[in-house]
């Protein structure tokens, strides 16, 4: 999605708190062991892991208050799209209501409205 849309679009991948920490809910298909963070330097590690899986997104690491988790009610993950500091598309709670494609659709509809205008 990041590569596809590059064109009209601006990518940012927040970090959150780990879902699945291997010292706590662990999760048996992760690629990565990553205990639960105990400072921002740890959130910070695993943020840059996450870099590595998608080299064309800024990744940001959220606070170890949870602010921006908080805020996005992001837990475990959640897709968003703002424009002009609005949002206009905010999608399910991952992982059940992570829709990727209600993304593509959203973006592929406004890259088409672009070419229109």
């Amino acid at each position: 999605v990041v590569s596809q849309y590059a064109d009209i679009a601006d990518s940012l991948l927040v970090y959150i708190e780990e879902a699945h920490p291997s010292d706590g809910w662990v999760s048996s298909d992760a690629p990565y062991q990553i205990p639960k963070h105990r400072c921002l330097e740890d959130r910070l590690k695993a943020a840059k892991l996450m870099n590595l899986e998608v080299p064309r997104c800024l990744v940001v690491a959220d606070t170890m208050e949870n602010s921006s988790n908080a805020a996005y009610g992001a837990y475990f993950e959640r897709l968003y799209i703002l424009q002009d500091g609005k949002v206009v598309y905010q999608g399910g709670r991952g992982p059940e209501g992570y829709r990727i494609s209600e993304l593509r659709n959203w973006l592929d509809q406004y890259k088409n409205n672009l070419k229109n205008s």
